[in-house]
C-alpha cells in the first residue's frame, strides 16, 4: 500500500448536518458506482466515522471519513498501482466534497 491520501474539507454545517449530507450522498454514490461495475464492500458508520471499502478491476481502495464540527477528513488507502492517480482522486474528492458540504439546502 502507498501512503494514505488525506483530504480535509472545511464546512460550517455542524457535525450533525455534515453527517446527514454525507449519509445521503452515500446513497447516490452507491447507485452510481454499482452502474459502473465498482463493488462497495464496506460502508459502515461507527459514531461519526464512516468506514468504506470499494473494489474495481481487482483493486481495493479503503479508508474512512471522519465528520467533525467544522471539517470533514477523508482518508483514502489505495494499492501502489493506483497511487499514480492520487492527485486526480484528491481533486475529485475535494470538489465533490465541497459540493456536498457547501451548497445550501
Amino acid at each position: 500500500m502507498a501512503k494514505p491520501m488525506v483530504v480535509e474539507i472545511p464546512h460550517e454545517l455542524g457535525r450533525d448536518e455534515a453527517r446527514r449530507r454525507i449519509d445521503e450522498g452515500t446513497v447516490r454514490v452507491r447507485e452510481a458506482l454499482g452502474k459502473s461495475g465498482i463493488a462497495i464492500n464496506t460502508l459502515a458508520w461507527t459514531g461519526d466515522r464512516l468506514d468504506y471499502s470499494v473494489t474495481a478491476m481487482s483493486q481495493t481502495v479503503d479508508g474512512q471519513i471522519d465528520v467533525g464540527q467544522d471539517v470533514v477528513r477523508v482518508e483514502v488507502r489505495m494499492p501502489l498501482l493506483l497511487s499514480m492517480f492520487a492527485q486526480k482522486i484528491q481533486k475529485i474528492v475535494g470538489k465533490e466534497g465541497n459540493k456536498l458540504l457547501l451548497t445550501k439546502k
